[in-house]
Protein backbone atom coordinates (compact mmCIF):
# COMPACT_ATOMS: atom_id res chain seq x y z
CA UNK A 1 0.00 0.00 0.00
CA UNK A 2 1.34 3.40 -0.98
CA UNK A 3 1.24 5.89 1.86
CA UNK A 4 -0.30 9.29 1.15
CA UNK A 5 2.32 12.06 1.12
CA UNK A 6 0.61 13.80 4.05
CA UNK A 7 1.05 10.69 6.20
CA UNK A 8 4.63 10.05 5.06
CA UNK A 9 5.54 13.63 5.92
CA UNK A 10 4.19 13.11 9.45
CA UNK A 11 6.92 10.58 10.21
CA UNK A 12 7.39 6.89 10.94
CA UNK A 13 4.98 6.69 13.91
CA UNK A 14 2.17 8.29 11.92
CA UNK A 15 2.92 6.05 8.94
CA UNK A 16 2.80 2.92 11.10
CA UNK A 17 -0.41 4.02 12.78
CA UNK A 18 -2.00 4.78 9.40
CA UNK A 19 -1.06 1.33 8.07
CA UNK A 20 -2.48 -0.29 11.21
CA UNK A 21 -5.71 1.60 10.69
CA UNK A 22 -5.95 0.46 7.07
CA UNK A 23 -5.20 -3.18 7.83
CA UNK A 24 -5.76 -4.30 11.43
CA UNK A 25 -8.37 -1.83 12.66
CA UNK A 26 -11.01 -2.49 10.00
CA UNK A 27 -11.75 -6.20 9.62
CA UNK A 28 -14.50 -6.18 6.99
CA UNK A 29 -12.86 -6.12 3.53
CA UNK A 30 -15.63 -4.02 1.95
CA UNK A 31 -15.55 -1.47 4.75
CA UNK A 32 -11.75 -1.41 4.58
CA UNK A 33 -11.87 -0.72 0.83
CA UNK A 34 -14.58 1.97 1.16
CA UNK A 35 -12.87 3.69 4.10
CA UNK A 36 -9.49 3.47 2.35
CA UNK A 37 -10.95 5.19 -0.71
CA UNK A 38 -12.66 7.86 1.41
CA UNK A 39 -9.56 8.60 3.48
CA UNK A 40 -7.28 8.69 0.43
CA UNK A 41 -9.65 11.11 -1.28
CA UNK A 42 -9.73 13.36 1.78
CA UNK A 43 -5.94 13.34 2.19
CA UNK A 44 -5.51 14.12 -1.52
CA UNK A 45 -7.92 17.04 -1.08
CA UNK A 46 -5.91 18.28 1.91
CA UNK A 47 -2.68 18.05 -0.04
CA UNK A 48 -4.14 19.83 -3.07
CA UNK A 49 -5.21 22.69 -0.78
CA UNK A 50 -1.82 22.80 0.98
CA UNK A 51 -3.26 21.80 4.35
CA UNK A 52 -0.80 20.25 6.82
CA UNK A 53 -2.22 17.59 9.16
CA UNK A 54 -1.44 19.76 12.19
CA UNK A 55 -3.49 22.62 10.74
CA UNK A 56 -6.67 20.67 10.17
CA UNK A 57 -9.63 22.24 11.87
CA UNK A 58 -13.32 21.50 12.07
CA UNK A 59 -14.14 24.21 9.53
CA UNK A 60 -11.80 22.65 6.94
CA UNK A 61 -13.35 19.20 7.34
CA UNK A 62 -16.78 20.85 7.02
CA UNK A 63 -15.64 22.57 3.80
CA UNK A 64 -14.59 19.19 2.42
CA UNK A 65 -17.98 17.70 3.32
CA UNK A 66 -19.69 20.61 1.53
CA UNK A 67 -17.66 19.89 -1.60
CA UNK A 68 -18.50 16.19 -1.44
CA UNK A 69 -22.21 16.97 -1.23
CA UNK A 70 -22.04 18.58 -4.67
CA UNK A 71 -21.18 15.29 -6.32
CA UNK A 72 -22.14 12.43 -3.99
CA UNK A 73 -25.42 11.28 -2.47
CA UNK A 74 -25.97 11.91 1.25
CA UNK A 75 -25.30 8.27 2.32
CA UNK A 76 -21.95 8.34 0.49
CA UNK A 77 -20.97 11.64 2.08
CA UNK A 78 -21.90 10.24 5.51
CA UNK A 79 -19.72 7.18 4.84
CA UNK A 80 -16.77 9.38 3.85
CA UNK A 81 -17.19 11.46 6.99
CA UNK A 82 -17.39 8.30 9.13
CA UNK A 83 -14.12 7.06 7.61
CA UNK A 84 -12.39 10.39 8.26
CA UNK A 85 -13.66 10.52 11.85
CA UNK A 86 -12.53 6.97 12.51
CA UNK A 87 -9.06 7.58 11.06
CA UNK A 88 -8.57 10.70 13.16
CA UNK A 89 -9.86 8.92 16.26
CA UNK A 90 -7.26 6.21 15.64
CA UNK A 91 -4.52 8.79 15.18
CA UNK A 92 -5.58 10.60 18.38
CA UNK A 93 -5.59 7.42 20.48
CA UNK A 94 -2.16 6.60 19.06
CA UNK A 95 -0.78 9.95 20.16
CA UNK A 96 -0.23 11.21 16.60
CA UNK A 97 -2.76 14.05 16.76
CA UNK A 98 -3.92 16.07 19.79
CA UNK A 99 -7.60 16.09 18.77
CA UNK A 100 -10.00 14.87 16.10
CA UNK A 101 -10.98 17.79 13.83
CA UNK A 102 -13.81 15.75 12.29
CA UNK A 103 -15.46 14.59 15.52
CA UNK A 104 -18.10 17.30 15.67
CA UNK A 105 -18.60 17.95 11.95
CA UNK A 106 -22.18 17.22 10.97
CA UNK A 107 -22.92 15.23 7.88
CA UNK A 108 -25.86 15.75 5.57
CA UNK A 109 -29.28 14.73 6.76
CA UNK A 110 -30.62 11.60 5.12
CA UNK A 111 -34.08 10.30 5.83
CA UNK A 112 -35.38 7.06 4.36
CA UNK A 113 -39.14 7.30 3.98
CA UNK A 114 -39.75 4.05 2.14
CA UNK A 115 -38.22 0.94 3.61
CA UNK A 116 -37.84 -2.52 2.15
CA UNK A 117 -39.51 -4.26 5.07
CA UNK A 118 -43.20 -4.75 4.35
CA UNK A 119 -45.64 -3.51 6.96
CA UNK A 120 -48.72 -5.55 7.72
CA UNK A 121 -52.08 -3.85 7.62
CA UNK A 122 -54.27 -4.05 10.69
CA UNK A 123 -56.38 -6.81 9.10
CA UNK A 124 -53.28 -8.80 8.09
CA UNK A 125 -51.86 -8.52 11.61
CA UNK A 126 -55.17 -9.68 13.12
CA UNK A 127 -55.29 -12.64 10.70
CA UNK A 128 -51.73 -13.57 11.64
CA UNK A 129 -52.43 -13.44 15.39
CA UNK A 130 -55.65 -15.41 14.95
CA UNK A 131 -53.78 -18.13 13.08
CA UNK A 132 -51.50 -18.85 16.07
CA UNK A 133 -52.59 -21.88 18.05
CA UNK A 134 -52.57 -20.77 21.68
CA UNK A 135 -53.34 -24.27 22.97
Amino acid sequence: MALPATIRAAGERASRRFLEFCTAEIRNPRTRRAYGFAVARFLTWCQSHGLPREGLERVLVAAYVEELQRELAAPSVKQHLAAIRRLFDYLVTGGILPHNPASSVRGPKHVVKVGKTPVLSEDEARELFDSIDAG
